[in-house]
């Protein structure tokens, strides 16, 4: 099963459980990156997508709600 048919498999609420999940791994790394501490940079831009697609499917999950 690929991200994202994962995520569309979820409801609004577990999409927004995943959100905040997703927030503090971001925080977590630009903490590192302050310290100098993260290895793989790549890391910020991965979850950087993972947050937008999230954000997505919410969106998707609210106009299909509207209708």
């Amino acid at each position: 099963m690929s991200k994202n048919d994962e995520l569309r498999s979820k409801s609004a609420e577990d999409l927004n459980k995943e959100l905040l999940e997703l927030r503090r791994a971001q925080f977590g790394l630009r903490m590192q990156l302050a310290t100098q501490s993260l290895t793989k940079n790549s890391e910020i831009e991965r979850l950087r997508r993972q947050i937008a697609r999230v954000h997505t499917f919410i969106t998707l999950k609210a106009k299909e709600g509207a209708k």
